[in-house]
């Protein structure tokens, strides 16, 4: 198969379009947005910067969305990304325990507490979740593989 133009019968010099697609810059472009959503998407995962305690753990498998809480290290108290008072989290956890999952239970909730934070901070924050009725909850921790 050639590649260059095709001169026509009669020789006079007349050149038929070339079909070629170059995909040269398609491959560029896809290359350069998988490097940014490799470097992104370690980022979306938690949006409170945590320092979590080492666990030997397992991962637990979820099949739907858990309600997170974060204790940052000055003792600030994060509701997925929305920081809330000690005072509004009880009224903050009443409506998400009514919130039913399709297994008929309260939503799974996981707390991340920084290492550095006081034991009884962490303590009050469970028992805010344990009157609000929210039971199934998870601690979690940097795994083996997470260091």
């Amino acid at each position: 198969m050639a590649m260059g133009p095709i001169s026509s019968r009669g020789g006079k010099g007349r050149r038929a379009p070339m079909a070629d697609i170059n995909v040269t810059p398609l491959v560029d472009v896809m290359l350069v947005l998988l490097i940014i959503f490799m470097i992104t998407a370690p980022l979306l995962v938690a949006g409170v910067p945590v320092n979590l305690p080492d666990s030997r753990a397992a991962a637990l498998d979820q099949p739907e969305k858990p309600l997170q809480i974060s204790l940052d290290e000055k003792g600030r108290i994060f509701l997925d990304e929305d920081e809330v008072t000690e005072v509004t989290l009880a009224g903050r956890l009443a409506t998400a325990a009514t919130q039913k999952g399709p297994d008929g239970k309260g939503p799974q909730v996981f707390l991340r507490a920084d290492r550095a934070l006081d034991y009884g901070r962490v303590m009050r924050v469970m028992g805010e979740l344990s009157r609000a009725g929210l039971t199934r909850v998870a601690l979690v921790t940097v795994g083996e593989e997470g260091r």
